[in-house]
């Protein structure tokens, strides 16, 4: 463990969500697959998922992906349990009925979460965000 506990709180956090990410990604791909035929090359893909609306529904957690990573690599701030509580609160807009603008990736959501890749990194999300919570 580093030095720093909240910065190593933060980083297991920021790996569960990339592996949680990549779950959500994977059966993402395999609809459009599905749909478009196969994807042959990961330029493609990386097109794919920058500009095509069939990917658009995972940037809301792409984007807190990002914004954690800034702020982890920030190396002379001093973090906080506040910085654990802000991610904590992201998270759970995401999957909250309440805020409309997430409504596309609860939808992209739903239709993954059958996946046992995808329940398995979730679990582990929310392992490592309730390991947190206590």
């Amino acid at each position: 463990m580093t030095a720093d506990p909240i910065r190593a709180r933060l980083d297991d956090l920021a790996a569960a969500l990339r592996h949680f990410h990549s779950a959500l990604l994977d059966v993402a791909k395999s609809e459009y697959e599905f749909m478009h035929g196969p994807i042959n090359s990961p330029y493609t893909f990386f097109n794919l998922v920058t500009g095509d609306p069939a990917f658009q529904w995972l940037r809301p957690l792409s984007g807190l992906m990002s914004t954690l990573d800034e702020v982890v690599d920030q190396k002379n701030t001093v973090l906080t349990e506040r910085h654990l509580g802000d991610v904590r609160q992201a998270y759970g807009l995401l999957f909250g009925s309440t805020d409309t603008r997430f409504a596309e990736f609860r939808s992209g959501y739903q239709r993954s979460r059958h996946d046992p890749q995808v329940q398995a990194a979730e679990a582990q999300v929310r392992q490592v965000l309730d390991a947190h919570a206590a």
